[in-house]
């Protein structure tokens, strides 16, 4: 099991030292959350890759959309789809720092989207999700802006 936590803090790590990023939302390949639809984990509880011409400008980012109508949900309230600390990792976040994510390491808790680096890191988080949000909230305002 030591071997296992040691091996996710250290592809944790070193995720973050090739993925660091000053912008306040994780961008890839010039697309926030690696392209894929923000509003589809709410709506069809699952990662959707986004169109290329199903995209809005927000945060000064481009996020994709799979359908008109995710676009048109996201362009009325953002905030309400838009993954927490800018789709960086919940995890990452909750211990003082950024991480990229993965399409398919999210859980949606009381209405909100968390993104994490991979599956197993998700695995780690929701054993203290609770505590881990907490500790992300509070450590997301000094980090967004930062590498």
């Amino acid at each position: 099991m030591k071997k296992r936590i040691a091996l996710a803090v250290i592809t944790l790590v070193t995720g973050i030292a090739v993925s660091a990023q000053i912008s306040p939302v994780f961008v890839n390949d010039g697309k926030a959350i690696r392209g894929y639809d923000p509003v589809a984990y709410f709506t069809e509880e699952k990662p959707v890759l986004g169109k290329e011409d199903l995209k809005f400008n927000w945060n000064n980012v481009n996020w994709y959309f799979s359908s008109p109508q995710n676009l048109d949900s996201f362009k009325i309230n953002p905030v309400k789809y838009a993954p927490q600390y800018g789709g960086y990792c919940a995890f990452g976040l909750s211990d003082g720092h950024k991480a990229p994510t993965q399409p398919d390491a999210w859980t949606i808790v009381n209405g909100k989207l968390y993104l994490n680096y991979n599956t197993k890191v998700r695995e780690y988080w929701k054993k203290d999700q609770q505590e881990r949000i907490e500790k992300a909230d509070i450590n997301w305002p000094g980090i967004k802006d930062k590498e």
